[in-house]
């Protein structure tokens, strides 16, 4: 029968209290009906996480750093099918509905969950998302393999007060760009909803944004399910957002707006239901509005194959399929094909086998895989030292051998009053820091795994564990890697004028307020050891008993050729909830890969994370520079087919890499394009260009040209070696009544050549594809005039380009005497966008020493004489909104005084004589301190 018949018949057959309990993340069963238990929410960002062991592909950004669509759909297909094979055990926290991808846009690069995200423009964010989606989906028509939901909708890019800040998005930002990553995968029917995110926009919560239903449903005609992020609803009350007063008031905004199930108080469903219960008795939904939202889940489990007999045409996938050798294979070929290359000085890349026998395998992430916290548990794992270790085993001879060291330094830490010396345990368990012994034997050492930012994890020599902080306060070294969510293995060792050093503790529950200031470590008398007070901390002198950056040299020294693994631990250099304040390299693995170097002229340095960075002793000195974030299993293999040739890299930025922190304004700034943000606006000289990647052979452009649809150019391979090239489109319009991006990505295609062939590449691009966000008429519009069309291996690289003139249209003269939204300016200073109502709208405030608002080119014609403005002041006291003419201190027009409202949601429309207002002008409105202003008329 058809779905919508499915659908309804399933409706009228519940009760209410039924429909009821079906808008939670963990609904019930029905037993009466045959229906079973439903959870949403399995996390499938690069592979099924937190169920067991699975296959792990690379990070998100990894993924998309192949630029290549059709291999990140297989990715969502192999991780669709593995969601599948858990489908007879069932585990704890499994389900079809999978919280992936993201497809929030990394327009800075500081932002905690970088890793999670695909680009920073929009265009590629949407085809990798729409590709990963697709896979996830599977082929069938009327089916789901599983249900992909995008995170988080909207405009969440920082993780400093998450739950609080204000993303501010003008008009044009929220359509062009934020809204942009979304549109793509819903409209192609490759995602069933999205998961509305912690922060504010305009400052109304995610959790009750109206575009959930208003725009979001509009872009497909599918039915979409949306969800809310964990305790998104609960953060809606007082003590967090403040913005609804009670569970009901909050839960059926919710609802109202576009949710239809609940993540709220973890596996318990009663708080919800009763809330929901308590709106309907109160008023504040209808059971339509129930109905709305059931019917939007029952729509995906019928899809999902649930009602069907043997579960759909997906549900006889069984568990071989988790961990498969083909997916072993995939995630070795697209860990390959995401790596770039960032630099190759003399051709030091590829290493050749032949000659190449005796590698130094150097630095941190040199024999270890670090996974993030939505990664899937690691089915194995090969190193990158193992990984080049095999390959030269099997490269003919047999002679090849690997020297590794991780080039961290070992210390012991002396109390400089008794002398006593920090100690650790022996065996798994470890034991509760203590000072005893002197002098330090091996249980007395440390290794410091300097992670940047002055913050380090500490290894004890006596078992190979890391220290970390218990619950009761004691200090165990019993873990075998940083873990958790507060990452309670991180230390601080803070240099002191008398050359002594404090050891602090700087797990993330130290940024808690409950936790206090006591997060220094001090000896009591007995030896044993706790955390107090700077002021009653003891003082440490610290030993170096071995030189990480030495031994790592002395390994190098000689060898045919020094690998340096450098970059980051995932859960401490950033992560949810933890935004990163640093770009750059620990300072100990900077001071390793220079003295490594300085060593051996065939050094190429493997950066290891997932965010551009700050490299720029790097870029100047090493020989060869390679990028990949944090691969999954098969990092090893993969790493050993591009280093000795077996893969020609081809991978490619998908952000900006700046040279410092200081080329960012702040990460709360969302204005891209005031701020000259992403490689659309930035106008000054990054360190790697959007789109940069090397390969081991050369390719020749010829004369790109316009074709019906799109443009052509030939690529020659013109080297001896096969490699694949990225070519990509980007575009620039010459004038334009707004501000305009530098380039913009338009099209993209991964090609592979032989070399001497060519090939003539097709990238489409339609007259639609030009368009921008008119705020003078709130729509899209093409305006006329020459485009540039630009064709290159990266957005700075340009090889050919030509020109297409458009006939478009030409965005008048404002029309002011029409109700113009304040939120659509041209430009402002001192104000920010804010909610009209708690239920939708866009008012623009000033700030506490008032504000500007700027629209452009305002056609007042023979003269306005009339100034309306609808505004309100919570506040005690009058304020006034000036007209100003061409300047903020130019001939003043009118003057409207606006009385305190008593509420920033009552407003009143006021009335002012305008003067000396005629012809064509740039319109300032000029707010003083605590005016919020919605809408206003000249005329």
């Amino acid at each position: 029968m058809p779905l919508r018949t499915r659908v309804d018949d399933l409706l009228h057959r519940l009760t209410l209290d039924e429909k009821i309990s079906l808008l939670h993340q963990y609904q019930p069963a029905i037993p009466r009906l045959g229906i079973r238990s439903f959870k949403t929410g399995t996390e499938a960002l690069h592979g099924v996480a937190w169920l067991g062991k699975a296959t792990v592909f690379p990070q998100a950004i990894g993924l998309a750093s192949a630029w290549d669509p059709a291999l990140v759909r297989r990715v969502g297909s192999a991780v669709g099918d593995e969601t599948r094979g858990f489908q007879q055990e069932r585990p704890a926290g499994w389900g079809l509905n999978v919280w992936a991808p993201v497809v929030n846009l990394l327009r800075d690069p500081r932002w905690g969950r970088n890793e999670e995200g695909y680009s920073e423009d929009p265009f590629l964010t949407g085809a990798v998302s729409t590709a990963y989606g697709k896979g996830l989906e599977g082929d069938d028509p009327g089916h789901l393999k599983t249900a992909p939901t995008l995170k988080h909708y909207l405009a969440n890019n920082n993780e400093w007060h998450r739950t609080t800040t204000s993303s501010q998005l003008r008009p044009r930002v929220e359509h062009e760009y934020d809204e942009g990553a979304f549109k793509p995968a819903l409209s192609a029917d490759a995602a069933t909803g999205v998961m509305s995110a912690y922060n504010l926009v305009n400052g109304r919560p995610n959790t009750v944004n109206p575009d959930l239903n208003d725009t979001v449903r509009r872009w497909t005609r599918r039915e979409l399910f949306h969800v809310t992020d964990a305790q998104g609803p609960g953060n809606l009350l007082p003590g967090v957002q403040n913005y609804y007063a009670t569970p009901p008031e909050a839960d059926a905004a919710a609802l109202k707006a576009g949710i239809d199930s609940f993540t709220n108080d973890n596996t318990d469903p009663g708080p919800t239901r009763a809330a929901l219960h308590s709106a309907l008795d109160r008023g504040l939904i209808t059971v339509p509005d129930v109905d709305r939202a059931v019917r939007h889940t029952l729509s995906l489990r019928v899809r999902l194959g649930e009602f069907d007999p043997g579960g759909g045409p997906y549900g006889d996938i069984g568990p071989s399929v988790i961990n498969s050798p083909a997916h072993r294979a995939l995630a070795r070929e697209t860990a390959a094909k995401a790596m770039v290359l960032l630099k190759n000085r003399d051709k030091t890349l590829p290493l050749d086998p032949a000659r190449t026998r005796r590698v130094a395998v150097v630095g941190p992430l040199a024999d270890t895989l670090y996974t993030d916290w939505y990664s899937g548990t690691l089915p194995y794992k090969v190193t990158p030292k193992a990984g080049i270790a095999e390959r030269l085993a099997s490269s003919g001879s047999g002679t090849g051998s690997v020297t590794s060291r991780e080039g961290v330094d070992r210390i012991a830490l002396r109390n400089a009053e008794t002398g006593r010396y920090l100690t650790a345990g022996g065996g798994t368990a470890g034991a509760p820091l203590r000072e005893s012994a002197t002098p330090a034997g091996a249980a007395e050492q440390f290794d410091v795994f300097d992670w940047g930012g002055g913050v380090a994890a500490l290894r004890a020599v006596a078992n190979g564990r890391y220290v970390g902080l218990h619950e009761d306060g004691t200090l165990v070294n019993d873990q075998t890697e940083p873990n958790g969510w507060f990452v309670q293995q991180q230390f601080r060792l803070e240099r002191q004028p008398d050359g002594t050093c404090l050891l602090r503790y700087a797990g993330y529950d130290t940024q808690e307020s409950w936790f206090g200031d006591k997060q220094y470590l001090a000896a009591r008398e007995d030896g044993t050891v706790a955390l107090v007070t700077a002021e009653d901390a003891t003082h440490y002198t610290r030993e170096v008993r071995r030189d990480g950056a030495r031994e790592a040299a002395e390994a190098a020294r000689g060898a045919d050729a020094a690998v340096v693994v450098v970059g980051s631990m995932p859960l401490i250099n950033g992560k949810e909830d933890h935004d990163r304040t640093d770009m750059g390299l620990a300072r100990q693995q900077e001071k390793m890969v220079r003295a490594v170097e300085r060593a051996n002229p065939r050094t190429v340095v493997v950066v290891e994370n997932s965010y551009p960075t700050t490299l720029n002793w790097e870029k100047e000195h090493a020989p060869a520079l390679l990028w990949t974030t944090h691969a999954g299993q098969e990092t090893g293999h993969a790493l050993a087919d591009v280093l000795f040739g077996r893969v020609n890299p081809a991978g490619r930025l998908t952000q900006t890499w700046y040279r410092s922190e200081r080329d960012l304004p702040s990460i709360l700034d969302y204005d891209i394009i005031r701020s000259d943000r992403t490689y659309q606006y930035f106008r000054g000289r990054p360190l790697y260009p959007f789109g940069h990647g090397l390969s081991y052979t050369r390719f020749r452009y010829g004369q790109v040209k316009r074709v019906p649809g799109g443009v052509e150019v030939p690529v020659t391979n013109t080297g001896s070696r096969a490699g694949d090239e990225v070519v990509q489109l980007y575009t620039h319009q010459r004038a334009s009544r707004d501000k305009q991006p530098r380039v913009r990505l338009r099209a993209f295609r991964r090609v592979s050549l032989e070399p001497g062939r060519t090939a003539t590449v097709r990238l489409p691009l339609r007259t639609a594809d030009l368009a921008h966000w008119d705020v003078t008429r709130r729509r899209w519009v093409v305006e006329s005039g020459v485009y540039d069309l630009m064709v290159g291996a990266s957005s700075a690289d340009i090889r050919t380009r030509t020109a297409w003139r458009v006939h478009g249209e030409t965005i008048p003269a404002r029309a002011l005497a029409h109700r113009t939204r304040a939120a659509d300016f041209d430009d402002y200073a001192g104000t920010r966008l804010v909610d009209a109502s708690k239920v939708r709208g866009d008012a623009v405030a000033a700030g506490p020493h008032g504000g500007r608002l700027v629209f452009r080119d305002a056609e007042l014609g023979r003269g306005a004489s009339v100034f309306t403005v609808r505004a309100a002041k919570e506040t005690p006291g009058p304020a006034t909104v000036e007209v100003r003419l061409d300047s903020p201190t130019g001939p003043l027009a009118a003057t409207a005084h606006i009385p305190s409202t008593g509420s920033r949601y009552t407003y009143r429309t006021v009335i002012a004589p305008l003067t000396s207002a005629k012809g064509r002008h740039d319109i300032h409105l000029i707010l003083s301190e605590g005016v919020r202003l919605t809408t206003f008329t000249l005329r």
